[in-house]
């Protein structure tokens, strides 16, 4: 009898319990990959994945980790936010360093593919949006900004070790991601879901928490099934070898536009942008005995609310004072002209959380 798990292509996640890595992981059990999942913690969210322990600072366990894995490819989707860019650096450079580093010996690899994100353009976290940036829509040959910024040393972690191994690479640059991931908190889609339900169970208006910018301005958002599309297309295309790509769903909206129909969504009360930001992390700061409330009462999977919405992960999206938007042409020039249309990625994400009753 065959061993079917030696016979599919093997790919390895790492991240796997992340936005985009429960999204990548899934559809690459659907195409049949031998498909294994890394993360801290080791388990599995994602049926039909293999889950992989391994601290990604630690080279000696995460080498004996992936001993035996052999994957040909590599998709990296994890990161970690620490309180400086020169800590960030540190930590998400040794990240991608050490898990190629671990993968090197068995010389299996043919293809890495790195998620990014737009602070290629705009800056990183300590210098975010302030210094020279590009114009929109932003396009992949910007040359890098001068400030210090974690994504160009995972990149060069990359680059490096594709020198070395003989691979081919791929960096995918999307903007704000709106997915279907369990356990994972930092999700738009999520957190003003459960904003929404918090606002119709206590009768509150559902206000926007943003600025001024992103009510009135052009922007865009990733969905994470698209991205989960593009990073398979590259590791599997020849025209997506060693290039990155900008990657979002293909439209553009306004918020003052898309708040009124996630209202809708809930049957809530939409208020837009009125003289200044009101941001969720201090008007939701006291809401988890409600949200405890509300998931015994409608028998939900989550009762901490602190597992489901990342207050701050969304006002710093939505309370930027700056347009960012991407251009997708890189892309579809290459052949990939799969694409999204954005409200209906937000309530397709919301269908889903209902239908596994995390939110009512």
């Amino acid at each position: 009898m065959t061993d079917t798990t030696t016979t599919r292509r093997r790919a390895l996640v790492v991240g796997a319990t992340g936005i985009a890595g429960q999204s990548v992981a899934r559809q690459l059990v659907e195409l049949g990959w031998n498909t294994f999942g890394l993360s801290r913690g080791g388990v599995s969210l994602t049926p039909g994945v293999t889950p992989v322990a391994a601290d990604l600072l630690d080279p000696v366990s995460l080498q004996a980790a992936v001993d035996d894995l052999s994957p040909e490819l590599v998709i990296i989707t994890a990161w970690m936010k620490k309180d400086s860019e020169a800590e960030n650096i540190e930590v998400n450079s040794a990240t991608v360093r050490n898990i190629l580093a671990a993968l090197e010996p068995a010389g299996s690899v043919r293809h890495v593919a790195l998620v990014t994100g737009l602070k290629h353009y705009l800056g990183p976290f300590d210098n975010y949006a302030t210094g020279v940036m590009a114009d929109t829509p932003f396009n992949e040959d910007e040359p890098r900004l001068s400030s210090p910024n974690f994504y160009y040393n995972q990149e060069d972690e990359v680059f490096a070790a594709a020198r070395r191994m003989g691979f081919t690479w791929s960096v995918h640059r999307a903007h704000t991601v709106f997915g279907y991931a369990v356990g994972n908190a930092m999700n738009m889609v999520l957190t003003l879901s459960v904003y929404a339900t918090l606002c119709r169970e206590l009768g509150l208006p559902f206000i926007f928490p943003g600025s001024a910018t992103q009510w009135n301005g052009v922007t865009d958002v990733t969905d994470a099934d698209l991205l989960a599309e593009q990073l398979i297309w590259a590791g599997t295309t020849p025209a997506g070898e060693n290039e990155a790509f900008n990657i979002a769903n293909g439209d553009v909206f306004r918020w003052r536009w898309m708040w009124p129909r996630i209202a809708e969504l809930f049957g809530v009360e939409p208020v837009g942008f009125e003289g200044e930001p009101r941001p969720l992390d201090g008007r939701m700061s006291g809401m988890a005995e409600a949200w405890a409330g509300i998931a015994a009462r409608e028998g939900l999977a989550e009762t901490d609310i602190t597992r489901l919405a990342s207050w701050w992960h969304t006002d710093s999206d939505l309370g930027r004072n700056i347009e960012a938007f991407t251009s997708m042409n890189k892309s579809r020039d290459a052949g990939f002209m799969n694409y999204r249309t954005s409200f209906d990625s937000f309530a397709d994400k919301v269908a889903r959380y209902r239908e596994a009753r995390i939110i009512p």
